[in-house]
Formats: C-alpha cells, sequence, structure tokens
C-alpha cells in the first residue's frame, strides 16, 4: 500500500491559497509576497554544494523555532520498510510508518548531518509529518544541518568517516 504523500500534502494547499487571497484583500495596502513555495516548503531554500557534498541551504534569513521545510516522500508500513535495505533516506515516524525520503521532489533530504552542538535545526514529528525546524538563528546562505542522531550515525556516517565542521577540523 504505497501512498504518495504529494497527493495529500496537495489538499492543504488550496487552503493556504484561499487564506491568502482573504488577508490580501482585506489589506490592500499591505505589500504581501506572492511567490509560492510548494506545498511543504515552509521558507526559501536551495541545493548546492556544500562541505559533506550536495546541501541545503536557507534562501532567507530564517529566525529560530521557525519551520523550514517538511520531509516528504513515498509512505511505506512496517513490512515494507523492512524490505527496503540500501536506502539512506528512510525517516521513521513511528513503529508503523516510514518516510521514503529518496524520491527527487524530496529536497529535505539534503540536510546534512552535523555532530553536536553545530546544527542549526532538528527534526521534529508532528502528526505523523516530519518537519525540519529551526533552532538558532539561519542567515540566508548558510547551510541548513541536523544531528541525525547515533543509530544513523553508527550505521551510516561512521564507517566512512564524519564529514561535518566539528568532524573535518
Amino acid at each position: 500500500m504505497l501512498k504518495k504523500q504529494s497527493s495529500i500534502l496537495k489538499k492543504g494547499s488550496k487552503k493556504v491559497e484561499k487564506i491568502s487571497k482573504t488577508i490580501s484583500k482585506k489589506l490592500p495596502t499591505k505589500k504581501i509576497d506572492t511567490e509560492k513555495l510548494p506545498d511543504h516548503h515552509f521558507k526559501k531554500v536551495k541545493v548546492k554544494r556544500g562541505v559533506s557534498g550536495l546541501g541545503l541551504f536557507a534562501g532567507e534569513d530564517i529566525k529560530k523555532g521557525e519551520i523550514i521545510i517538511e520531509y516528504i516522500g513515498n509512505i511505506l508500513n512496517k513490512e515494507e520498510a523492512e524490505k527496503v535495505t540500501t536506502n539512506q533516506y528512510l525517516f521513521e515516524v513511528n513503529r508503523n510508518k516510514t518516510i521514503d525520503g529518496s524520491v527527487r521532489w524530496n529536497i529535505a533530504r539534503y540536510c546534512n548531518h552535523t555532530c553536536d552542538e553545530l546544527g542549526n535545526a532538528e527534526s521534529e514529528i508532528k502528526k505523523g509529518r516530519v518537519f525540519i525546524q529551526a533552532i538558532k538563528n539561519i542567515k540566508e546562505g548558510e547551510e541548513i544541518t541536523y544531528d541525525y542522531g547515533t543509530e544513523f550515525f553508527e550505521e551510516y556516517i561512521k564507517g566512512k568517516g564524519c564529514l561535518c565542521r566539528k568532524c573535518k577540523k
């Protein structure tokens, strides 16, 4: 039962569009940024080469506590996720739901790992969805990074060597 998360997200985008039109009608004198971000983007971001390969970078200043982007992909149940052995983009939401973030339309997968206090973001699970949220102020052009956790580090990073700023020194 493979479900595309993008079809779930599209249901909510019409509400956001309707709300922004209502706001712009009520506030005709105030200029509103009309650049439409994809449904799962909350802040402008871009993928480009970073210290650890491709990374996700802030396309605007982001304040501490703001949601940056949602980690999206095909939704797998427990049995489907256990069959996948070569994918490092699986994000376990709970014991019965895993997001396969390897799809190209999930640019949140480009947030690189960093050890300890150097990260400026963290992943947060809310109502079965995964969001990347700023834990520090992030300036435009700065790479967005967070600690992937011990289990992921041991399985995928340790053997190859960590490339984060802390370990690369």
